[in-house]
């Protein structure tokens, strides 16, 4: 018996009508859909510097958008491959990587230069050397689509900066150029060959023994066991020193090329590739060194001091790496959430919602307020500004341990708002929560990073230098007297708990102080952005870090602001 005609209509139309798209933010450009960032780059940024920077921020918003996401998908499906031999049975060692990953590398590397930019001038056609922030908020763009790529970005940038400080003149003018060259086909890639089995955290550990040879040179030979980019054409390699003392004196910094002068393979192999939770788009490896050929950087035994230079910097990249990966995740959810229809309404529109986007806003913007910070302090710092170099080493080992903590918890918060499709593979979702588990782990745990912001304390004298500078801010605010009172108060606080964890004994309250730290210097920052560019959805972002991350509260209480902050 056949359905009558009005029936079957509406057995046709019905999925059709019940049908919604999930939402697909991709196309967009990740620059120009940021109402955030560009009046904070206009803020933080000399005038023609960020004039100058607006097509590449655009172009690079653009790339992020589309053609770096769909190449990040495919790299992440498609993990490099170690090959130990070529097709005529010759040993030829080399690591091939996807096509996708290869135009990846010639954007970061080649159109816009972001591991030369911070040491030559030319780059993105700018009369001089560009800022650091420069860099910095390119980065911060291209990472919201490719985060594996980042690293040896990074390594590469850190590692000339190390070179150009401890190297003899004569090994800086002999790969100097190298590294610094323009074109991607010119280019030289960097790492930092540093894990042992045994020495993991513990540098004083080190195993690999370091022997001098004739020419000047050196012979290394031992094994590291966890190298990104392990193929790279340069890597900075700590090592002890044949017959030097046990612990830390006995460590000293190498530098060992892939290839010889004659063109040849130096004596070290990669064992095997590394299978990883995230970053699969790009290589890491385990090497074994049997004489390698290496030359001493820097003054014999202060090794892991001047290796702390190139650590330092691939910290504070991993910062801005975490920072931008919470901004494509909360950028997502909030896309979603506009998009999205359920029971008759937006998502957006409904309190829980805003209340859960709240919370994942204000982990992201403290992570973009530290990168612009911290950035800044860097070229103060480099500039041999009174005062920058300590604000700096402990701005550093704070976005490092907090930003990466966070990523973890935004990216998997995020994920949820787009629902069960958010669990799929095909969504940048779970490559984001893969990615954001490394920031917290490489270049040291949490544990250690937050070590190293009380390190900072009582090495530096850097917590009397990061209040000044709080206050600073703070007086330049233009607020609520209670609000500003309130974020005075908490900055007190958090200074007495870190005086307390530079004491004797005192290393159980590291990661509450650098956490108590981080909170309000970012609540205090991110007040004085909103007063300087008039915006008013950072002021209160700015009131919800200090609510929820800082102030005492009654977990079945509203939470809701205190009245005189508002007025």
């Amino acid at each position: 018996m056949n359905p009558e005609p009005q029936a079957l209509a509406a057995m046709q139309s019905s999925p059709a009508q019940a049908f919604q798209a999930v939402p697909d933010r991709h196309g967009s450009n990740l620059y120009t859909t940021d109402s955030q960032l560009q009046p904070l780059l206009a803020l933080y940024l000399p005038p023609e510097v960020n004039a100058h920077l607006q097509p590449h921020l655009e172009r690079m918003g653009a790339l992020a958008g589309r053609e770096i996401d769909e190449w990040a998908l495919t790299a992440d499906r498609n993990p490099p491959e170690l090959e130990h031999r070529d097709r005529t049975g010759r040993d030829a060692q080399r690591i091939v990587k996807h096509p996708a990953y290869v135009e990846m590398e010639r954007i970061a590397y080649g159109e816009f230069g972001l591991a030369v930019m911070s040491h030559r001038t030319g780059v993105l056609g700018w009369d001089g050397k560009l800022p650091p922030l420069a860099k910095y908020a390119l980065t911060y763009l291209f990472v919201q689509a490719e985060f594996g790529l980042c690293c040896p970005l990074s390594m590469t940038d850190s590692l000339a900066r190390t070179l150009r400080k401890y190297g003899e003149p004569v090994l800086v003018e002999k790969y100097w150029p190298r590294m610094t060259q323009l074109r991607f086909e010119d280019q030289a890639q960097g790492a930092m060959f540093m894990t042992e089995q045994a020495a993991g955290s513990d540098i004083s550990n080190t195993q690999t023994l370091a022997r001098p040879a004739a020419d000047g040179s050196w012979r290394l030979s031992g094994d590291k066991w966890f190298c990104s980019n392990p193929d790279a054409d340069f890597a900075m390699v700590l090592a002890r020193v044949e017959g030097a003392p046990a612990g830390m004196k006995g460590i000293s910094l190498f530098l060992l090329p892939r290839r010889l002068d004659d063109g040849s393979a130096n004596h070290y192999r990669i064992v095997r590739l590394k299978h990883k939770l995230g970053t699969r788009s790009m290589a890491s490896g385990e090497i074994v060194l049997d004489g390698a050929v290496a030359y001493l950087v820097g003054e014999q035994g202060r090794g892991f001091v001047q290796m702390a230079d190139m650590v330092n910097n691939s910290r504070l990249s991993n910062g801005v790496r975490s920072a931008g990966l919470m901004r494509r995740a909360v950028a997502e959810a909030e896309y979603v959430a506009r998009e999205r229809r359920a029971f008759g309404k937006a998502l957006q529109d409904m309190p829980l919602m805003q209340r859960q986007l709240d919370k994942l806003r204000i982990y992201s913007e403290q992570a973009r307020t530290m990168v612009l910070q911290t950035a800044q302090a860097l070229q103060r710092s480099d500039a041999g500004e009174d005062g920058a170099y300590a604000l700096l080493r402990i701005l550093t080992p704070m976005i490092k341990f907090r930003a990466c903590r966070d990523a973890r918890k935004v990216t998997g918060d995020a994920m949820e708002v787009r629902g069960g499709c958010g669990y799929i593979e095909e969504w940048s979702d779970p490559r984001l929560v893969r990615d954001s588990h490394l920031g917290s782990i490489w270049e040291g745990t949490s544990n250690i990073v937050a070590l190293d912001v009380i390190r900072a304390i009582k090495r530096e004298g850097s917590l009397p230098v990061l209040r000044d500078h709080a206050a600073q801010l703070l007086a330049q605010t233009e607020a609520a007297t209670d609000f500003k009172a309130a974020l005075s108060a908490s900055m007190d606080k958090a200074s007495a708990l870190a005086l307390r964890a530079a004491e004797e004994g005192g290393d159980r309250l590291a990661r509450a102080a650098a956490s108590g730290l981080y909170h309000c210097f970012t609540a205090t920052a991110m007040a004085w952005e909103a007063s300087c560019t008039g915006s008013a959805e950072r002021m209160r972002w700015a009131q919800l870090v200090l609510l929820h991350r800082v102030l005492p509260r009654d977990p079945l209480a509203a939470g809701d602001l205190p009245e005189g902050w508002t007025r």
